[in-house]
């Protein structure tokens, strides 16, 4: 009695390839095996864990250096913000009469590191911005044998976590209260700015009894919309305004900045750039 062929499934027989495997890959000739309840040759085109396939996660970050260049780019507009604020306080700064110069006992530094060492020197702009400064200072204030200090300081070394900017000046000042609204008046008309915060004054401790003023800016920057708080102070030798933006901050709501806390760090700011004369 011969033995009867072997049943036939609804998709043909269960082996198409006879007693040899079915050749490999996408590309093999022949008919592709159809198993129900089996991985189908070319494996699960769309797995669980990697549901847009081929290893590639569902709205991926940025690249690194896509991110870094933003980062970097933001800081380049902070720069520039900070640099126009000093500049144009010789442009919205009427030249007053009256009174007299005080004697020059201080200048202004740039130190390795700033704020108890949190900040690192990362270019000193002095023979560049700070001439734009210089220039415009001179003649235009009332002020005598200015000289302008323009720094840009890195967070712990590294630009893409955050920035600080000083651009500042000293010489021998007089109505230095005028000097001081006039450089919040600079900030709120310098490149592209707009106030978000009106200026306050403060006095911080161990400030010498000298006020701070700060204010809160907006700057939109590679699309991108900045929250940049600015302070600043004058006596009778120095002056200089002062912004700090990090990652965590550039995009705080302007309400929400605490500018007590900028004001108590731009009086430690002057305490480490004043130094005297001889």
């Amino acid at each position: 009695m011969s033995t009867p062929p072997p049943p036939q499934g609804p998709y043909g027989p269960p082996n198409p390839y006879g007693g040899q495997q079915p050749p490999q890959g996408p590309y093999a000739s022949g008919p592709y095996p159809q198993q129900p309840q089996q991985q189908p040759p070319y494996g699960t085109p769309y797995p669980q864990q990697q549901p847009y396939g081929w290893g590639a996660p569902p709205m991926a970050p940025p690249p690194r250096k896509r991110r870094t260049g933003l980062v970097l780019g933001i800081v380049g507009g902070v720069v520039a913000l900070i640099v126009a604020i000093v500049v144009g306080l010789a442009m919205v700064g009427a030249k007053v009469t009256g009174g007299s110069f005080p004697e020059a006992k201080y200048t202004l530094s740039l130190p390795r590191t700033l704020v108890d060492g949190r900040y690192e020197l990362a270019k000193d702009l002095s023979d560049t911005e700070g001439q734009k400064v210089e220039k415009e200072a001179e003649g235009a204030w009332d002020a005598k044998d200015v000289r302008a200090v323009v720094g840009q300081y890195s967070l712990g070394g590294d630009q893409t976590r955050g920035t600080l900017v000083v651009s500042g000046m000293y010489g021998r000042f007089n109505h230095t209260e005028l000097t001081r609204k006039n450089m919040m008046r600079g900030a709120a008309e310098g490149a592209g700015a707009k106030v978000a915060v009106p200026a306050q004054d403060f006095h911080p401790e161990g400030s010498d009894g000298i006020t701070v003023s700060c204010e809160v800016l907006t700057q939109t920057q590679l699309g991108t919309q900045v929250t940049v708080p600015v302070c600043g102070w004058a006596d009778g030798n120095t002056g200089a305004s002062v912004a700090e933006v990090t990652t965590a901050t550039m995009s705080q709501d302007p309400s929400e900045v605490d500018l007590d806390k900028a004001a108590a760090t731009t009086a430690r700011i002057r305490t480490e750039m004043r130094k005297p004369i001889g």
